[in-house]
C-alpha cells in the first residue's frame, strides 16, 4: 500500500497526538505514593561520601592522646564527643593498638548484608590484612594518615575470609570505624 502525498497539505500527514490515560497501569499510578506495609517502607541508606565525612570529623576530635581508648586491642564504641559527628544510623567505633599488635578487623553481624565500612586512621601506622578462609593472604592495604579506607565485603556467595587490622609502626596506632 502506498500512499499519496500532497504538497499543497502539509498538515494532513502529521499525525494527531492521542491521550493516553494511566489509570490502567498501576506501578506508575502509584509511583511515589506511601505503601501501606511497613517491610516496603523506604529506608535511604547513607552515601560513602557521609561516612568518610562523618570519619574524618570524629577523628579531628580524636586526634588529642587524651580522647584515645584506654583498653587496647578491642574494638569499642569511640567516645561521645566524636560519635556526635555521626548523623542517623551511623555507628563509630575505635581501637588503640600496640606496637606490634593486632586486632580482628571489621566483620559484619550475620544478620547484615552488605554493611559499609569504612576505617580512618587517626595515629600512628596500620595495615588492613586480608586472607582467604585458607589462611592464606590475599593482600596488605596500608591506612594513609589523613584518608578514609572504604571496606568491602565479598559478593554474594563468595567466600569470606578474615580481616585484620595490624599496627605495623613503633608507636600507638587509634583507628576509627565508621560502619552503616
Amino acid at each position: 500500500m502506498s500512499r499519496q502525498v500532497s504538497p499543497t497539505a502539509p498538515g494532513a500527514l502529521e499525525p494527531q497526538p492521542s491521550r493516553v490515560s494511566l489509570e490502567g497501569i498501576g506501578d506508575v499510578v502509584d509511583a511515589g505514593a506511601r505503601s501501606g506495609y511497613a517491610h516496603l517502607g523506604e529506608r535511604r541508606a547513607p552515601t560513602l561520601g557521609q561516612l568518610c565525612s562523618a570519619a574524618r570529623e570524629a577523628a579531628a576530635v580524636l586526634v588529642r592522646p587524651s580522647t584515645w581508648p584506654v583498653r587496647r586491642g578491642r574494638w569499642q564504641p569511640a567516645p561521645r564527643s566524636a560519635r556526635r559527628h555521626a548523623a542517623g544510623r551511623l555507628r563509630v567505633s575505635v581501637v588503640a593498638l600496640e606496637p606490634n599488635s593486632f586486632v580482628a578487623g571489621p566483620q559484619s553481624p550475620a544478620h547484615r548484608r552488605g554493611p559499609m565500612e569504612v576505617l580512618h586512621l587517626v595515629s600512628g601506622r596500620a595495615h588492613l590484612i586480608n586472607s582467604g578462609p585458607d589462611g592464606w593472604m590475599r593482600s596488605a592495604a596500608e591506612l594513609a594518615p589523613g584518608r578514609s579506607r572504604v571496606v568491602g565485603t565479598p559478593a554474594a556467595g563468595g567466600q569470606r575470609g578474615h580481616q585484620f587490622l595490624v599496627n605495623t609502626g613503633d608507636e600507638m596506632a587509634v583507628v576509627l570505624r565508621v560502619t552503616a
